[in-house]
This record gives C-alpha cells, sequence and structure tokens, in this order.
C-alpha cells in the first residue's frame, strides 16, 4: 500500500523560505512521477511542480525560479523548498504520486495523496 505524509509547513512572513517533506512508503520513488500540488480556500487544487521517474523537472509559471522539487531516493523522501514565498503562496499543500514513470500537470493522474500541510504566508 502507497501513503505518502507530508510534514514541515507552518506560518511564514512573506520574503521567507519553507521546506516540505514528503515520506513516502509502498513504492521507490525512482519508479514514478511525484509531485507537488495545492489549493486555497475556495480555489481548485493547482499543481505546483513536478519531478518524473527520469528526474526531469516541471514548474508552473507562479513559483518558477522560486519552488525547488527534489527527492531522496535512500530516504525515499521528496522535498519542496519553497523561497520567496508570497501571501498568494498560501494554501494546502499536498504531495502526490502517479502510477507511470512520467509526469502530467492534471492532479487526475495522480494515484496516491498525501493528507496536505498547510502553508501561510503574512504580508
Amino acid at each position: 500500500q502507497v501513503q505518502l505524509v507530508e510534514s514541515g509547513g507552518g506560518s511564514v512572513q512573506a520574503g521567507g523560505s519553507l521546506r516540505l517533506s514528503c515520506t513516502v512508503s509502498g513504492t521507490r520513488l525512482s519508479n514514478q512521477c511525484l509531485g507537488w500540488f495545492r489549493q486555497a480556500p475556495g480555489k481548485d487544487r493547482e499543481w505546483v511542480i513536478v519531478v518524473s521517474s527520469a528526474g526531469v523537472t516541471s514548474s508552473s509559471d507562479s513559483v518558477k525560479d522560486r519552488f525547488a522539487i527534489s527527492r531522496d531516493i535512500g530516504k525515499n523522501t521528496l522535498y519542496l523548498q519553497m523561497n520567496s514565498l508570497k501571501p498568494e503562496d498560501t494554501a494546502m499543500y499536498y504531495c502526490a504520486a502517479a502510477s507511470r514513470s512520467w509526469c502530467y500537470t492534471s492532479s487526475s493522474h495522480y494515484t496516491y495523496w498525501g493528507q496536505g500541510t498547510q502553508v501561510s504566508v503574512s504580508s
């Protein structure tokens, strides 16, 4: 059974940084596409950044050059480094795993989801 558990959320002022972690069990990170999504109150879930099994990353324009995704294969953990945070980054952040090695940006392509971790950015 595949399980994803996020951690590292919190409150930060604009311009600050946070690093989210997603510990994965039941599958190996190197086998599939992984990603981070977020959902703000009253809005649809949106993709943030993804990494394929081959290590190719892609990020949305809203976080490009500010957020980075990485994997620790040995620890089976996915990370999201968030820098230069803005109030509009406030959302619940979810890690997700797809049942394939390549990535799509639509959340419907992801099979496994964590429970989410809240990120709040104040101005």
